[in-house]
């Protein structure tokens, strides 16, 4: 080998992960989330979602905010503003609902689920392109030997995590 045909080799190397580090960061911030946050936002604020629903406990509508308000610092590394955010969400919870889900013998149900619908209105407000409204809805199941009072937190924690992530994809992984 010769000495330039080495230095070229040695190049080469060098370069190929910077060329790709440039090509990564050239127009949006990636995680390993798969976000893709484009490079003007910075911040997020979300608004909190009333319980619109015709029950369920009074914690619903915080606990839901709470969780999406952690989801966009820790995961998109959003600064939290009170109000117009570079993203902006709204929205209320339309749906909470029990309904049994799985029948056996003797007309009683084996399964019980409840269902947790939010509306969710989302824009950016740097690209007036990127907005929209949507509805999404999650469940989770549980036995119908079990006391409701008993699994409920568990339940709107798991349902919650669902919709957080569902919200999530839709706004900045865009799959």
């Amino acid at each position: 080998m010769t000495f330039n045909y080495r230095m070229k080799r040695i190049v080469a190397y060098c370069l190929l992960p910077i060329a790709y580090c440039l090509l990564l960061t050239g127009c949006k911030v990636y995680s390993f989330t798969g976000a893709s946050v484009p490079a003007d936002v910075h911040t997020v604020s979300v608004d909190l979602f009333q319980n619109r629903a015709s029950n369920g406990p009074a914690s619903l509508s915080q606990a839901f905010t709470d969780k999406l308000k952690f989801k966009m610092q820790t995961e998109a590394n959003l600064r939290q503003v009170a109000s117009e955010g570079d993203l902006q969400f709204s929205g209320a919870i339309t749906g909470y609902v029990y309904t049994s889900d799985a029948p056996v013998a003797n007309a009683t149900s084996g399964l019980n689920k409840l269902t947790i619908t939010v509306q969710v209105h989302y824009v950016n407000a740097n690209d007036e392109k990127d907005k929209w409204d949507q509805s999404f809805s999650r469940y989770a199941q549980y036995s119908s030997s079990d006391d409701i009072q008993s699994v409920e937190d568990r339940l709107i924690g798991e349902i919650n995590t669902q919709l957080v992530d569902d919200i999530f994809q839709k706004a900045l992984v865009k799959w």
